[in-house]
């Protein structure tokens, strides 16, 4: 009799565990406890990318699928209609939970990239805020990035003047923190510091251990017992515990000589901030959210723009006529004698368009931060439960053959109009839409203008005889980053 009880019992479990809610995105059916974590790893072994396993399923199931990763609804959001709808939403703008999202963040939801709620709207208001009157977005911004482009060319040509190829792939990583770390912590890094660069590379190692769900580690927390270092665990704790002292470092530095009187940078400001509201009930400004704020901004700003970067490069090695015709037109506009600036932007339209095309070409960002539901709604005719997980898919966008044609060919002139003007795509979209649109979209789109326009003013870059050329075909991860490759750079003055 116990026997058939628990027989039973199981049978019910599984119906139940395997049940799909009703009106939920059509989707591939899913196993008890796992749910569809066992095959879309076997997906992913198949296709090398997580966003080619979406496309995959979207390709199957539709613009909306419906999956279960472990204990987790999470519905794929890919094509222009789905992926307006989810990011224009009010009720689609909360960020997901998990063990992971919190093991990130001292076992909290802190920071800004992974929270919602009030705790966000304060630390989003206080930090834009406090970033433009740093001079985020103004000239002093521009002059910062102009320093760090020079001294990035010094470097490269003190490289170059070997003769030998110089790595490219992460040659901007430095260069581009320090114009976010003066804003944030009122000092620039060397670009030769070692610590500098083991912490950069922890920060890229990280991003490819995992994807915008969250990865296995989110989905299956037990896992970090059964096998922490297979699972990633063992390797976000190390990379965390190394930011967190760098950054509990930077910030007893800053409160020992803090002034509440000015402040210098991001930190003081939010020390100050600390100290006004420490009376106050559910006040959100804690040493906690501060570490996890420059947690949040150090990762944003060392992973995404220098991959983009470095995908630029790649892709003037492996067209020499799109460089040229950059070239070309930076030293019309520009003159020989001069660094390129924001005020020659406008009349750069074909060195913009390549930013914009490699941006989508390359796909950095292939699915954007995951958001999730914060009530239960419709959406396309489909019922999406509250504390559901959407994964948008940019991938789908940037690479859909019925708008752009072509969209495996790397064509700036895509963006450029019959009458030689840029070309604003309203499928171009790299930051994401709505609300939770990239925070450091202004820094980012600054940082590439300058390091890429000073970069082919001063070099031309080439394919070193005897190597094959690089791949287009990046790591997979969070981010999509190069893989390493080497440049002849060959000064042009």
């Amino acid at each position: 009799m116990w026997v058939v009880l628990v027989l039973c019992v199981l049978v019910a479990f599984v119906y139940l565990d395997t049940r799909k809610p009703p009106g939920y995105p059509p989707g591939p059916r899913w196993l008890p406890v796992v749910g569809n974590c066992l095959q879309l790893r076997r997906e992913l072994a198949h296709r090398g990318y997580h966003h080619l396993v979406w496309a995959h399923l979207a390709a199957r199931h539709g613009p909306l699928v419906g999956l279960r990763l472990g204990r987790d609804r999470v519905v794929l959001a890919s094509g222009r209609r789905a992926v307006l709808q989810v990011l224009s939403r009010e009720e689609f703008d909360g960020r997901p939970d998990g063990f992971f999202f919190r093991l990130r963040t001292f076992g909290r939801r802190l920071g800004v990239v992974f929270t919602d709620g009030p705790l966000w709207r304060e630390q989003r208001r206080f930090s834009l805020r406090q970033l433009r009157d740093l001079g985020l977005g103004r000239t002093a911004m521009e002059e910062q990035l102009r320093r760090e482009a020079r001294e990035m060319v010094a470097r490269l040509r003190a490289c170059s003047d070997t003769g030998e190829p110089v790595l490219m792939h992460d040659a901007f990583d430095a260069s581009v923190l320090n114009a976010l770390w003066a804003l944030l912590a009122g000092r620039r890094f060397n670009l030769d510091d070692e610590r500098l660069r083991g912490l950069l590379d922890s920060v890229h190692a990280s991003f490819r251990v995992l994807d915008m769900s969250g990865g296995l580690l989110n989905q299956m927390p037990f896992l970090r017992w059964l096998a922490p270092e297979r699972s990633g665990y063992s390797h976000l704790v190390r990379v965390l515990c190394r930011m967190w002292d760098f950054l509990g470092e930077t910030v007893s530095e800053h409160r020992s000589s803090l002034s509440l009187d000015y402040s210098r940078d991001l930190i003081d400001s939010f020390l100050q901030e600390m100290e006004r509201t420490k009376s106050q009930p559910n006040c959100t400004f804690t040493e906690e959210q501060l570490l996890s704020l420059c947690l949040d901004l150090f990762m944003a700003g060392s992973e995404t723009t220098s991959n983009t970067l470095g995908f630029a490069a790649l892709y003037m090695v492996l067209h020499p006529g799109v460089q040229a015709r950059a070239q070309a037109e930076l030293d019309a506009v520009v003159g020989r004698g001069d660094q390129p600036a924001l005020h020659h932007r406008p009349r750069l339209c074909y060195v913009e368009a390549v930013l914009m095309e490699v941006q989508r070409h390359s796909g950095v960002v292939p699915v954007a931060v995951a958001h999730r539901a914060l009530k239960t709604t419709e959406l396309m005719g489909h019922t999406i439960p509250e504390g559901t997980t959407l994964l948008v898919s940019l991938h789908s966008i940037h690479m859909d053959r019925d708008h752009w044609g072509d969209p495996e060919i790397f064509r700036p002139e895509r963006f450029i109009s019959a009458d030689n003007e840029l070309v604003q795509d309203d499928w171009f979209m790299p930051f994401g839409l709505g609300k939770r649109r990239c925070l450091g979209e202004a820094l980012a789109r600054t940082s590439l203008f300058v390091f890429f326009t000073t970069l082919l003013h001063n070099f031309t870059l080439s394919q070193p005889p005897g190597l094959p050329p690089p791949s287009t075909q990046g790591y997979d991860g969070v981010t999509i980053s190069p893989r390493p490759f080497a440049a002849l750079l060959t000064p042009r003055n």
